[in-house]
């Protein structure tokens, strides 16, 4: 594709690389615009694996607190980073002549606040909404302030950018003339699953051949629905015995927990934590299983994981939430109450009906094959980045 000469500054709050929601789309948008020819700045924090991305300049701020993580939220740290991002957004708006700055949840009031000094064109991109962290007083207070500063950068940004229909359905609710575009989330990951490695993850996994695999991915956030999940998961083995849940994600503090709470009641042979797995492994591992889990009880964004199992093929149990109501239906997969009860009763359905598996697996392949890829991704980005270029 030939090379444009348009140059962006994009900044994002993540640490980069990490196996999480925002700074995987964050990859997928550094290779997109990478692909249409742009020539990238990308400023983000001195934490995380470096990508190589022909055409994207990495420029990390000091790590001045020394700190190996960021957590997911609100936090003091953060703050500290964000003042970094200020200071070095403004010096390579200085230096350099960018045609946009592309900034990622609160670095999006950065880039706009850099646009309007620089005279150039803001692209503010929201990943979450706010109150789906809610973590006690002070954070709760912090979210509400966020809440605050988002609306302004949408009103000083040339085009929004939301991840889901419901992130785009509340900048439109602001009130503000910016337009949304929605640039829907894929797969974390472009590779295809091994049917060699798959094979040999079902017989490390499998106990006996008749064991339905039962598959979790995600952090330990409360959001995430998690405790709810380990509540339901001894109700379903004690109906079904060949139920064996794989659950992917966690730290190490959390899995040692929770393996021994699985263990003290009697059902830790059918619960394996295999902690955090490579985004470019995950396929193998999903299309390893039978059934694939989304326990989630709050928020308005599709959860990542959502396409990823949608990808693999696979059937889903999912908690009967807008979120997850945005790509799944009763026709795509079982959509069960957000109560322990009734997401372990959906789960054993699933588990004795293989037939309804496969049905909704194959429905979600071809969702995916028909639209949420990366070639969709790209096309959605494209038209986002030739509006703001072309406004006046």
């Amino acid at each position: 594709m030939k090379k444009q000469s348009k140059r962006i500054l994009f900044i994002s709050p993540q640490p980069f690389f990490q196996w999480r929601g925002s700074p995987i789309r964050v990859g997928f948008n550094l290779l997109a615009l990478s692909n249409l020819g742009y020539e990238v700045d990308f400023l983000t924090l001195p934490i995380g694996e470096d990508k190589d991305i022909d055409g994207v300049r990495i420029i990390r701020v000091p790590n001045i607190l020394r700190a190996k993580n960021i957590p997911i939220g609100p936090s003091w740290q953060k703050i500290i980073f964000d003042i970094l991002l200020v200071v070095y957004g403004f010096v390579l708006c200085w230096k350099n002549r960018y045609d946009v700055v592309h900034g990622v949840e609160e670095a999006g009031f950065i880039g706009a606040f850099l646009a309007k000094i620089f005279s150039k064109k803001a692209i503010f991109e929201k990943h979450s909404d706010p109150f789906s962290y809610k973590k006690g007083f002070l954070k709760n207070c912090m979210l509400y302030l966020y809440a605050r500063v988002e609306k302004l950068s949408v009103r000083m940004a040339d085009a929004v950018i939301g991840t889901g229909q419901g992130l785009v359905d509340q900048v439109r609710e602001m009130g503000s003339t910016t337009k949304p575009f929605h640039i829907f989330d894929i797969p974390s990951s472009l590779s295809e699953p091994s049917a060699i490695k798959v094979a040999e993850l079902r017989g490390d996994f499998q106990n006996h051949g008749d064991q339905v695999l039962i598959t979790f991915v995600g952090s330990f956030a409360v959001y995430q629905g998690v405790e709810l999940m380990f509540a339901a998961i001894p109700l379903v083995i004690a109906q079904d015995s060949n139920a064996k849940f794989l659950i992917i994600g966690g730290n190490g503090d959390e899995i040692t927990e929770k393996t021994a709470h699985f263990k003290s009641l009697g059902c830790g042979d059918n619960v394996l934590f295999l902690g955090k797995i490579p985004p470019d492994s995950l396929p193998d591992y999903l299309a390893a299983s039978d059934i694939l889990l989304s326990p989630r009880f709050s928020g308005v964004n599709t959860p990542l994981k959502v396409l990823d199992y949608m990808k693999a093929g696979r059937s889903i149990v999912a908690t009967n939430i807008p979120s997850n109501r945005l790509l799944l239906d009763e026709n795509k997969a079982v959509l069960a109450p957000a109560d322990p009860q009734g997401f372990a009763n959906g789960i054993v359905e699933l588990v004795g009906d293989k037939q309804k598996r496969d049905l909704f697996g194959g429905r979600l392949l071809q969702l995916h094959k028909d639209k949420y890829n990366f070639k969709e991704y790209t096309t959605r980005l494209k038209a986002c980045y030739e509006y703001v270029l072309n406004s006046d």
